[in-house]
């Protein structure tokens, strides 16, 4: 059992989701948005190191994940990204929180089985997978993505682990 801490890092809205994994079930706990409302760039990314660090105060989750940054056409835009990514990584770190990583690829793959599927898809099967019936924030369905991405992940690493130790036994003999 893992309560699950997903974050969808962004420099003006930053997205949580949190899901509680228990073997291959998945719970919705929770999710929203941080906000900042300032335009200086050391004000929002202390928003989102006090945002993050509240709700792993008022959660406790045991591990969390995030997106990784990407490229896109403005150089400036992934800075202040990679900005807020780390703020966002500090945060989780600040409570001893270990923090894994995953492309939007994966993350997309990990839900929907194709890399290049569009927003509404994820949206689609984060509301599908949780059972949630009403209307998420898309930064928020982002972060809960990234959480179920998480644990589908750890569940695997744990399947192929037993895997191996299983088939090494059974074809030594």
């Amino acid at each position: 059992m893992a309560l699950i801490l997903g974050i969808d890092p962004g420099s003006r809205v930053t997205g949580y989701g949190l899901v509680n994994s228990v073997g291959n079930k998945l719970d919705y706990i929770g999710c929203g948005c941080i906000r900042t409302e300032t335009e200086l760039l050391p004000d929002r990314l202390k928003a989102i190191f006090d945002g993050i660090c509240q709700v792993i105060e008022q959660y406790s989750p045991q591990e969390s994940a995030i997106e990784e940054v990407f490229m896109g056409k403005n150089a400036a835009s992934a800075l202040k990204l990679g900005q807020a990514r780390g703020s966002a990584m500090v945060a989780c770190l600040h409570h001893e929180l270990p923090v894994a990583e995953y492309s939007a690829r994966q993350v997309k793959q990990a839900l929907v089985g194709k890399g290049g599927a569009d927003k509404i898809q994820v949206q689609h099967m984060v509301k599908v997978l949780l059972g949630i019936d009403d209307k998420i924030q898309e930064d928020a369905a982002d972060a809960l993505a990234i959480s179920i991405c998480h644990a589908n992940t750890q569940s695997s690493l744990i399947k192929m682990a037993g895997t191996k130790s299983f088939s090494r036994k059974r074809f030594r003999g």
